[in-house]
This record gives C-alpha cells, structure tokens and sequence, in this order.
C-alpha cells in the first residue's frame, strides 16, 4: 500500500506544477518564454542522505517479482497536466537550462544534461523522461494491488526522485530493469541513481529481490 494518500499526492502535484507553470500566456506571435534550470543531478527531489538510504534499503521487504498479469502502462496514467503544462514538460523545463517555452509550455530549445551516459542534448525531442523505478518493476513490487489513482499519483511524482530527464537512446536501453540488470553506463551517477531508487521504493513501499538489493548495496558502496 502506498505510505502517503493519493489526495495528499495530487495536492502536491498540483502544487509544484502552478508553481513551474505560473508564467503568463504570450501574445500570438510572441517570443516564447524562457526559464532556466540547474544541471538535472542537482534537481532530483527528495535524495536522502547515504545513510539514511542504507538505512531505508535495510528496512525493504525482499520478494520474489509478482506476477505481469494484467499489466498495462494504461494502468499508471501519465503526463498529468496542470495549468496548461504536463509533467514531462515540467521536468523538462527543471532539468535543462536555457530552456524556451512556447505558450503551450512545450519547450521548445534548451540544453540538457542526460546523466546516465554523460551526454548533453539540444533537442527536446531527444529527450524521454525516465521513470527511475519503471512503471513495470513498480508493478512487479507491489503497484499491481494499488488503485489507478494512486499509480498515477506514482506515475507523475515531482515529489520524490522519481522522474529526471535523460537521453532516449538510453531510456529505452534501461526499459523495466532494475539495477542488477541495468545500472547506469556513467558509473559517476551510480550513487545518485542508487538513492533515488531507494528513496522510491521506501517511499511507496515496493519490494525488491534478492539480487536488486545486492546490487543496490554496492551502488550505494559508491557514495563514499
């Protein structure tokens, strides 16, 4: 079961997407707008101490993946739009820099850093917005008992580090795995990668196998 409501969760959401959106809508013709952001390493919310991750990781309950019955990413609805702007272009315009927006909120340009591989891209449309714990694995870990709502309180979380922006080349690489199938080719990004999927899974109460939890141990190994 999820540890939070989805209410409280989508007071949230709503939340941080006024606050990302509250821009004016341009005149037709306008220049499109303009935010810039830090480096997406430094924007993932919610990272715990080393610690205190080795701490929550200590405390998940380690199961055997459930069942795929019934899976359907139709069942974590996503982008969820607020005010005019989705999610993905929430944290598209969080996690690049120099981004320009159009009156739709969609970027438009803009610089971003993708750190799992250690690329830099100009193109959004290079860009996938990754779910750190896949909608799949959450499914695996527990998410197949929740309601729709609260996958898609899970699916469109700004809250925790769950969402970062990253080269689509090596998204789609990474699919469902968890980190003892996939860990990130910049090994820099291990740590962070490793708190961040922790932090998730804590968060919502998801299981991890055996070896996950392994090789989350030695990820976390990294953080000195």
């Amino acid at each position: 079961m999820v540890r939070r409501t989805a209410a409280t969760a989508a007071a949230l959401l709503a939340v941080v997407l006024a606050a990302a959106c509250d821009t004016p809508a341009g005149e037709p013709g306008a220049s499109p707008s303009v935010t810039t952001a830090p480096e997406a390493a430094s924007t993932l919310p919610g990272l715990p101490a080393p610690e205190a991750a080795r701490e929550a990781l200590e405390g998940l309950t380690v199961a055997d993946p459930r069942p795929m019955t019934g899976y359907s990413r139709d069942h974590f609805p996503h982008w969820t739009t607020e005010d005019g702007c989705t999610v993905r272009e929430t944290v598209l315009r969080r996690d690049g820099t120099d981004v320009e927006v159009d009156d739709d909120c969609r970027p438009a340009t803009g610089r971003w850093h993708s750190p799992y591989e250690d690329a830099d891209y100009t193109d959004p449309s290079d860009i996938d917005i990754d779910h750190v714990v896949p909608l799949a694995n959450a499914w695996r870990s527990g998410a197949d008992a929740w309601t729709e709502e609260e996958r898609e309180a899970f699916a469109n979380d700004l809250t925790r580090p769950q969402l970062i922006a990253v080269g689509n080349r090596i998204n789609r690489e990474k699919g469902d795995q968890s980190p003892d199938q996939w860990q990130p080719p910049e090994r820099e990004f291990w740590c962070t990668y490793a708190l961040a999927w922790v932090a998730v899974k804590d968060a919502y109460g998801l299981t991890v196998t055996g070896p996950e939890r392994a090789e989350l141990e030695d990820m976390l190994g990294t953080c000195g």
